[in-house]
């Protein structure tokens, strides 16, 4: 275990994952804006290999993080989940305009 920051020893664990999952979450934003604007099949290929390693590994630190309570989310509520819903199909089939 690393020390709790005292007397500026260093980073904690919390601190270091977090540092992380923020890069994580920027290599996975970063490398799918780079994917759908990929042209070449190969290369769309490679982008999309290190896109899914990247959120593999996004993932795998939310879950450490969340495991030991420093990341925490609240659950939606089921009229939340139907808004959502609603909101989603009014915006994929908004009343057949076209």
């Amino acid at each position: 275990m690393m020390p709790n920051n005292i007397e500026g020893r260093g980073l904690t664990d919390r601190e270091m994952l977090q540092l992380c999952l923020q890069l994580e979450k920027g290599r996975c934003q970063s490398l799918s804006q780079t994917l759908l604007e990929s042209s070449h099949q190969e290369l769309r290929e490679i982008y999309h290999q290190c896109f899914d390693n990247a959120s593999d590994n996004q993932y795998k630190l939310y879950g450490v993080m969340s495991e030991k309570g420093w990341y925490k989310m609240s659950q939606a509520s089921a009229e939340q989940i139907a808004e959502v819903q609603e909101l989603m199909k009014n915006n994929l089939h908004p009343d057949d305009a076209y």
